[in-house]
Protein backbone atom coordinates (compact mmCIF):
# COMPACT_ATOMS: atom_id res chain seq x y z
CA UNK A 1 0.00 0.00 0.00
CA UNK A 2 2.81 2.42 0.88
CA UNK A 3 5.23 1.31 -1.82
CA UNK A 4 4.04 4.17 -4.08
CA UNK A 5 4.53 6.80 -1.40
CA UNK A 6 7.09 9.38 -2.57
CA UNK A 7 10.55 8.75 -1.17
CA UNK A 8 10.72 12.40 -0.06
CA UNK A 9 7.90 11.81 2.43
CA UNK A 10 9.73 8.85 3.94
CA UNK A 11 12.88 10.95 4.35
CA UNK A 12 10.86 13.80 5.88
CA UNK A 13 9.46 11.39 8.49
CA UNK A 14 12.78 9.64 9.08
CA UNK A 15 13.12 10.87 12.68
CA UNK A 16 9.43 10.49 13.53
CA UNK A 17 9.11 7.03 15.09
CA UNK A 18 6.98 5.51 17.81
CA UNK A 19 10.02 4.13 19.66
CA UNK A 20 11.02 0.69 20.89
CA UNK A 21 10.29 1.77 24.48
CA UNK A 22 6.57 2.01 23.60
CA UNK A 23 6.01 -1.60 22.57
CA UNK A 24 3.95 -3.57 25.10
CA UNK A 25 6.99 -5.65 26.05
CA UNK A 26 8.54 -2.52 27.58
CA UNK A 27 5.36 -0.68 28.52
CA UNK A 28 4.79 -2.25 31.93
CA UNK A 29 7.70 -1.87 34.35
CA UNK A 30 6.14 -4.43 36.71
CA UNK A 31 6.42 -7.06 33.98
CA UNK A 32 10.20 -6.98 34.36
CA UNK A 33 9.69 -9.19 37.40
CA UNK A 34 7.87 -11.88 35.39
CA UNK A 35 9.40 -14.94 33.73
CA UNK A 36 11.18 -14.71 30.40
CA UNK A 37 9.79 -16.72 27.47
CA UNK A 38 12.16 -17.60 24.64
CA UNK A 39 10.61 -16.91 21.23
CA UNK A 40 12.34 -17.73 17.94
CA UNK A 41 11.63 -18.18 14.23
CA UNK A 42 13.09 -20.61 11.72
CA UNK A 43 12.71 -17.89 9.06
CA UNK A 44 14.97 -15.20 10.55
CA UNK A 45 17.49 -14.75 13.36
CA UNK A 46 16.90 -12.32 16.24
CA UNK A 47 17.51 -8.80 14.98
CA UNK A 48 17.86 -9.95 11.38
CA UNK A 49 15.83 -8.92 8.34
CA UNK A 50 12.47 -10.50 7.64
CA UNK A 51 12.43 -12.41 4.34
CA UNK A 52 10.50 -10.56 1.64
CA UNK A 53 7.73 -13.17 1.49
CA UNK A 54 6.48 -12.08 4.92
CA UNK A 55 6.05 -8.44 3.85
CA UNK A 56 3.77 -6.38 1.61
CA UNK A 57 6.45 -6.61 -1.08
CA UNK A 58 6.10 -10.41 -1.20
CA UNK A 59 3.36 -12.93 -0.51
CA UNK A 60 2.50 -11.23 2.77
CA UNK A 61 2.61 -14.45 4.82
CA UNK A 62 2.82 -14.52 8.60
CA UNK A 63 6.21 -15.96 9.69
CA UNK A 64 6.63 -19.20 11.64
CA UNK A 65 7.22 -18.82 15.39
CA UNK A 66 8.35 -21.13 18.19
CA UNK A 67 8.56 -20.54 21.92
CA UNK A 68 9.48 -22.25 25.17
CA UNK A 69 9.79 -21.58 28.94
CA UNK A 70 6.10 -20.73 29.34
CA UNK A 71 5.27 -20.53 33.08
CA UNK A 72 3.46 -23.68 34.22
CA UNK A 73 0.70 -21.67 35.93
CA UNK A 74 -0.26 -19.78 32.73
CA UNK A 75 -3.82 -20.38 31.52
CA UNK A 76 -3.49 -18.57 28.18
CA UNK A 77 -0.95 -16.93 25.88
CA UNK A 78 -1.30 -13.73 23.87
CA UNK A 79 0.74 -12.59 20.88
CA UNK A 80 1.07 -9.06 19.57
CA UNK A 81 3.30 -7.89 16.71
CA UNK A 82 4.18 -4.18 16.66
CA UNK A 83 6.25 -1.91 14.43
CA UNK A 84 8.41 0.10 16.82
CA UNK A 85 9.50 2.49 14.04
CA UNK A 86 6.18 3.43 12.48
CA UNK A 87 5.81 7.23 12.06
CA UNK A 88 2.89 7.23 14.52
CA UNK A 89 2.48 8.19 18.20
CA UNK A 90 2.19 4.50 19.19
CA UNK A 91 3.68 1.43 17.51
CA UNK A 92 1.64 0.13 14.58
CA UNK A 93 -0.05 -3.19 15.42
CA UNK A 94 0.41 -5.90 12.77
CA UNK A 95 -1.31 -8.78 14.57
CA UNK A 96 -3.00 -9.73 17.82
CA UNK A 97 -3.75 -13.33 18.79
CA UNK A 98 -5.25 -14.15 22.19
CA UNK A 99 -6.53 -17.13 24.17
CA UNK A 100 -3.70 -19.29 22.83
CA UNK A 101 -3.51 -22.66 24.57
CA UNK A 102 -0.45 -22.51 26.88
CA UNK A 103 0.46 -26.02 25.69
CA UNK A 104 1.01 -24.66 22.18
CA UNK A 105 4.69 -24.37 21.22
CA UNK A 106 4.43 -22.21 18.10
CA UNK A 107 2.71 -21.25 14.86
CA UNK A 108 3.39 -22.48 11.34
CA UNK A 109 4.17 -20.15 8.45
CA UNK A 110 1.18 -18.41 6.92
CA UNK A 111 -1.36 -19.48 9.55
CA UNK A 112 -2.70 -15.92 9.97
CA UNK A 113 -2.57 -14.92 6.31
CA UNK A 114 -5.81 -16.58 5.26
CA UNK A 115 -9.47 -15.88 6.12
CA UNK A 116 -9.91 -15.12 9.86
CA UNK A 117 -12.66 -17.72 10.15
CA UNK A 118 -10.19 -20.42 9.10
CA UNK A 119 -7.83 -19.66 11.99
CA UNK A 120 -8.35 -21.79 15.12
CA UNK A 121 -7.00 -19.08 17.43
CA UNK A 122 -8.87 -15.95 18.54
CA UNK A 123 -7.72 -12.91 16.58
CA UNK A 124 -7.67 -9.31 17.70
CA UNK A 125 -7.71 -6.11 15.67
CA UNK A 126 -4.56 -4.72 14.06
CA UNK A 127 -4.06 -0.99 13.48
CA UNK A 128 -6.05 -1.17 10.24
CA UNK A 129 -8.97 -2.60 12.26
CA UNK A 130 -8.78 -5.93 10.43
CA UNK A 131 -8.16 -9.41 11.78
CA UNK A 132 -5.08 -11.45 11.01
CA UNK A 133 -1.60 -10.60 9.75
CA UNK A 134 -0.90 -7.09 8.46
CA UNK A 135 2.31 -7.51 6.39
CA UNK A 136 5.14 -5.01 7.06
CA UNK A 137 4.74 -2.06 4.69
CA UNK A 138 7.20 0.70 5.71
CA UNK A 139 7.33 3.97 3.75
CA UNK A 140 10.12 4.13 1.13
CA UNK A 141 13.06 6.16 2.39
CA UNK A 142 12.06 5.86 6.06
CA UNK A 143 14.89 3.48 6.95
CA UNK A 144 14.93 0.23 8.89
CA UNK A 145 11.82 -0.74 10.86
CA UNK A 146 11.89 -3.08 13.86
CA UNK A 147 9.00 -5.54 14.15
CA UNK A 148 8.50 -6.89 17.68
CA UNK A 149 6.90 -10.33 18.00
CA UNK A 150 5.83 -10.34 21.65
CA UNK A 151 4.37 -13.28 23.54
CA UNK A 152 2.77 -12.95 26.99
CA UNK A 153 1.74 -15.70 29.42
CA UNK A 154 -1.39 -14.75 31.32
CA UNK A 155 -2.91 -15.86 34.62
CA UNK A 156 -6.69 -16.35 34.97
CA UNK A 157 -8.66 -13.15 34.64
CA UNK A 158 -11.55 -11.44 32.93
CA UNK A 159 -12.17 -12.84 29.43
CA UNK A 160 -11.12 -10.61 26.57
CA UNK A 161 -13.68 -9.38 24.08
CA UNK A 162 -14.35 -11.16 20.79
CA UNK A 163 -11.85 -9.02 18.84
CA UNK A 164 -9.62 -7.19 21.35
CA UNK A 165 -7.43 -4.29 20.36
CA UNK A 166 -4.07 -3.09 21.67
CA UNK A 167 -5.46 -1.11 24.60
CA UNK A 168 -7.57 -3.98 25.92
CA UNK A 169 -4.67 -6.42 25.60
CA UNK A 170 -2.32 -3.98 27.37
CA UNK A 171 -4.71 -3.80 30.33
CA UNK A 172 -4.89 -7.60 30.54
CA UNK A 173 -1.09 -7.86 30.42
CA UNK A 174 -0.75 -5.26 33.19
CA UNK A 175 -3.08 -7.24 35.47
CA UNK A 176 -2.29 -10.85 34.64
CA UNK A 177 1.15 -11.20 33.03
CA UNK A 178 3.21 -14.16 34.29
CA UNK A 179 5.89 -14.16 31.63
CA UNK A 180 6.89 -12.48 28.39
CA UNK A 181 9.16 -12.90 25.40
CA UNK A 182 10.16 -10.76 22.44
CA UNK A 183 11.71 -11.45 19.04
CA UNK A 184 12.77 -8.57 16.78
CA UNK A 185 12.79 -8.83 12.99
CA UNK A 186 13.62 -5.90 10.71
CA UNK A 187 12.56 -4.72 7.28
CA UNK A 188 13.49 -1.79 5.07
CA UNK A 189 11.74 -1.04 1.84
CA UNK A 190 14.21 -0.68 -0.97
CA UNK A 191 13.90 2.50 -2.98
CA UNK A 192 13.18 1.69 -6.64
CA UNK A 193 15.65 3.06 -9.16
CA UNK A 194 14.05 5.79 -11.23
CA UNK A 195 13.79 5.12 -14.94
CA UNK A 196 16.01 8.10 -15.73
CA UNK A 197 18.65 6.82 -13.29
CA UNK A 198 18.56 3.37 -14.84
CA UNK A 199 18.99 4.90 -18.31
CA UNK A 200 21.91 6.99 -17.16
CA UNK A 201 23.51 3.97 -15.49
CA UNK A 202 23.20 1.90 -18.64
CA UNK A 203 24.64 4.75 -20.68
CA UNK A 204 27.58 5.07 -18.31
CA UNK A 205 28.26 1.32 -18.43
CA UNK A 206 27.81 0.92 -22.21
CA UNK A 207 31.10 0.24 -24.05
CA UNK A 208 32.41 3.02 -26.23
CA UNK A 209 32.17 2.33 -29.95
CA UNK A 210 34.25 4.05 -32.59
CA UNK A 211 32.52 5.52 -35.64
CA UNK A 212 32.81 3.40 -38.78
CA UNK A 213 35.43 4.52 -41.23
CA UNK A 214 34.09 6.25 -44.29
CA UNK A 215 35.10 5.08 -47.73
Amino acid sequence: MLEKLPEAIGHALEHQRAGIEKILFHGDRRSEETGRIEITSSAFAPGAALPRRFTADGEGLSPPLRWRNVPAEATALALIVEDADSPTPEPLVHAIVVDIDPREVGFVEGIFSGPPEAVPEKLGRNSYLTLGWLPPDPPPGHGVHRYAFQLFALAPGEPLSKTPGRRELAAAIHKHSLGRGCLIGTYQREIPIRAVDATETLADEAPMTLPAETA
